[in-house]
């Protein structure tokens, strides 16, 4: 996926009745995130901040290695980037071609399966997602290309995310996407998936793994991880803050 600090946990925690009914005043919060503001404190801070959740499982002297508050934003910037992911008659995100070359864009209703074409999401007027094809043994024959003449090629790009599993962690094929991203000097962010598949010491095990990977392999890659869950939703809100972020849309 294309486009284009966590938080100071004991000031903001105590401080999140007030900013709830703040909220609720001054920003159109979208009814999912309103849900989630609704949480007790624990469980918001687990499904919004995933990284600090885990946070409380390690040794004082390795937690300066992960890097938990590089974005940090309020509840009040998440609510309003929320809104921008929100589907809405005037904020219409919309599903726009799937070309297995850029200058091939048949007209298809929506991508089905495992991903082997190139496919656009317009989110209304702010910017679009592209969902490229995954790197390895099951990519398209022409992946090279595709995704490499994009990424070379597109002037507009903000970021480049790669997807990792973190139940397996740094696999040979992800090496093929990063050291892509290396080469190219393409800015990039590691999103670490399926979170919600591993017990917490494995996950905190593979967080580690790849933080230590991030912070001495890598030069293009923005050093703070985003672990995710598409099952608990742990973590969505955070990275589409940080898209929302990077694309200047929060400004």
């Amino acid at each position: 996926m294309a486009a284009p600090r966590l938080r100071r946990a004991t000031q903001r925690l105590f401080a999140m009745s007030a900013v709830r009914g703040r909220l609720r005043r001054v920003y159109s919060t979208s009814h999912a995130f309103a849900e989630v503001l609704q949480l007790p404190k624990k469980q918001m801070t687990k499904l919004l901040y995933p990284l600090q959740e885990l946070e409380q499982y390690l040794a004082p002297d390795s937690r300066s290695d992960l890097h938990l508050r590089i974005f940090d934003p309020s509840l009040e910037t998440i609510a309003r980037a929320d809104t921008i992911f929100t589907a809405t008659a005037r904020n219409r995100i919309d599903y726009l071609s799937s070309a297995v070359r850029l200058d091939h864009a048949p007209d298809l209703p929506w991508p089905e399966g495992h991903t082997k074409k190139m496919n656009f999401f317009r989110v209304g007027k702010y910017f679009t997602l592209v969902d490229m094809p995954g790197y390895g043994y099951r990519s398209p024959k022409d992946f090279v290309d595709m995704v490499e003449a994009y990424l070379k090629e597109r002037t507009n790009l903000k970021r480049t995310f790669l997807l990792v599993d973190s139940v397996v962690g740094i696999q040979k094929t992800d090496n093929i996407a990063i050291e892509m991203c290396e080469e190219f000097a393409l800015p990039y962010v590691m999103v670490l998936t399926k979170i919600d598949k591993s017990s917490k010491g494995h996950l905190l095990k593979q967080v580690l793994q790849i933080q230590k990977f991030v912070n001495t392999q890598t030069q293009g890659c923005f050093p703070q991880l985003f672990p995710i869950s598409a099952v608990t939703y742990s973590g969505i809100h955070l990275l589409r803050c940080f898209i929302a972020n990077i694309t200047g849309n929060l400004n």
